[in-house]
């Protein structure tokens, strides 16, 4: 990297490392964006029916996303009175174990797999979905798309602190964060939004402004056009 006009970073977690193990300072942080134009036209076919959550999660299905606490959650709420439908979108290598686990629990009415969708197919379920869930755990995100989708789409957003999710998500403000493998904490904001389509509508019209305002592919673009411009006047 040391003779790179300038390094992109997909967080500043990234950027920290990249100062620290390369003794690098020309680290700018951006990310790929979304379109948020796009996802703008989505919830429409939202139900805000309170006692009623659909939950969404969209990711590979490998441990490190965290599925397994996810559907431990899923299961309390469900135990608990709450009408809940966890529709989990992807494949992988842990499908097994997910639907056995499905099986254990006694969801199979609850939960769905969908398999791996399409854009469309995605935006689709966003629309219908009331909340998303991202409750990965380790060091294997880093700015993930999936959150920036959700968040564009008015989602209200329950995420693990991962990567760079601190810097998308400020709890009860645009979305909820929450400690790796704390079943309990996503237990806790999922009956929230099940019971209160205030905060559920508050949260979901903050994450769609944040994803207009941060995340929209013409801003993430501009950060790096003008890292590129101040690199051709040094040079």
């Amino acid at each position: 990297m040391k003779d790179a006009a300038f390094i992109c970073a997909v967080g500043s977690h990234l950027a920290r490392q990249i100062e620290e193990k390369a003794n690098i300072t020309n680290v700018i942080v951006t990310c790929m964006g979304v379109k948020t134009k796009e996802l703008a036209k989505l919830g429409k076919d939202r139900s805000y029916i309170s006692g009623q959550l659909h939950v969404v999660t969209v990711a590979r299905l490998h441990p490190a996303k965290g599925h397994l606490h996810a559907l431990a959650a899923v299961n309390r709420a469900h135990r608990s009175g709450l009408k809940i439908h966890y529709t989990i979108a992807g494949e992988g290598p842990q499908r097994e174990t997910i639907v056995s686990k499905i099986r254990e629990l006694g969801l199979e009415n609850q939960v769905t797999l969908s398999g791996s969708l399409s854009e469309t197919e995605v935006y689709q379920l966003l629309s219908k979905a009331d909340a998303f869930l991202l409750p990965s755990t380790g060091l294997g995100e880093a700015w993930p798309v999936s959150v920036m989708e959700a968040m564009g789409a008015g989602l209200p957003v329950i995420a693990s602190v991962i990567g760079a999710t601190s810097e998308m998500i400020t709890t009860d403000e645009n979305g909820f964060l929450v400690p790796q493998r704390d079943e309990e904490a996503l237990f806790i904001k999922i009956m929230l939004l099940g019971a209160d389509l205030a905060i559920r509508r508050r949260i979901g019209t903050a994450a769609r402004c944040t994803a207009s305002q941060r995340f929209d592919v013409s801003v993430t673009a501009n950060v790096l056009r003008g890292a590129v411009q101040r690199a051709l006047r040094v040079t």
